[in-house]
């Protein structure tokens, strides 16, 4: 009978290996939560007093990844999951002033948004806990987390993110087991825990009358909705 199961699934052995590789190519929609600092700021070329600006994400870009897996079976049902990615990503942050004053950069230019790029390295660690395999498929969940750093940092930005972020994760998926490898589709949510904002004294290229772009921000937090694809 066993015989008989094992000729009738793909790779019928592979979970069984204490180690094993693959590699992961990934869709994602990296945001920030932003937090408004509410204190009024100066604006160029306005000749009024300071004002109070709102800024908010108001345009994601999709982005993608790719990866290395190193999958440890440690029992039965779990496994711990070395992951390391790299990732890029674009996002747009929008601001509104108050009374709908228009808002106008350093260089006299009619401007409301700043966009971000960013290429993070991402080292995470996970622990994926599957059920029982049904025939060619196993679903899964999974949860972790871990730190990147952002590798692309333009001073000549008005808002420049730091490098490093800390973050937890968690998401499913399902092995679908084919002869030679199995092929593991998976939705996670990551929350970021540092602010990535840089105050302008931080920021010695910025033009003055710039300033108010990073002012206008407390806090910068990042979560991103990722599709991954992995290979193993």
């Amino acid at each position: 009978m066993f015989g008989l199961t094992a000729r009738a699934q793909n790779n019928p052995y592979v979970d069984d290996k204490v180690v094993h590789f693959g590699f992961s190519l990934g869709i994602n929609l990296m945001s920030l939560r932003v937090n408004n600092s509410d204190i009024p700021v100066v604006l160029p070329y306005d000749g009024m007093p300071p004002k109070v600006l709102h800024a908010s994400v108001s345009n994601l870009l999709p982005g993608f990844s790719v990866g290395f897996i190193t999958d440890v079976r440690l029992c039965r049902h779990l496994n711990l999951r070395f992951c390391p990615a790299l990732s890029f990503a674009q996002r747009t942050i929008t601001y509104e002033c108050e009374d709908k004053t228009p808002i106008r950069s350093a260089d006299g230019k009619l401007t409301n948004q700043v966009s971000l790029l960013s290429i993070p390295i991402t080292v995470p660690l996970y622990l994926k806990w599957s059920a029982e395999r049904e025939k060619n498929y196993r679903p899964y969940l999974i949860g972790g987390g871990g730190f990147e750093y952002n590798v692309y940092r333009d001073a000549e930005m008005p808002i420049m993110l730091k490098g490093p972020d800390a973050f937890v994760e968690v998401g499913f998926g399902c092995d679908f087991y084919f002869r030679w490898f199995k092929f593991c589709p998976q939705l996670t949510y990551r929350i970021g825990f540092l602010n990535l904002n840089t105050p302008h004294e931080e920021h010695p290229q910025l033009l003055e009358g710039n300033y108010f772009y990073a002012d206008a921000i407390s806090q910068l937090k990042s979560h991103q909705l990722c599709l991954t694809f992995n290979f193993e």
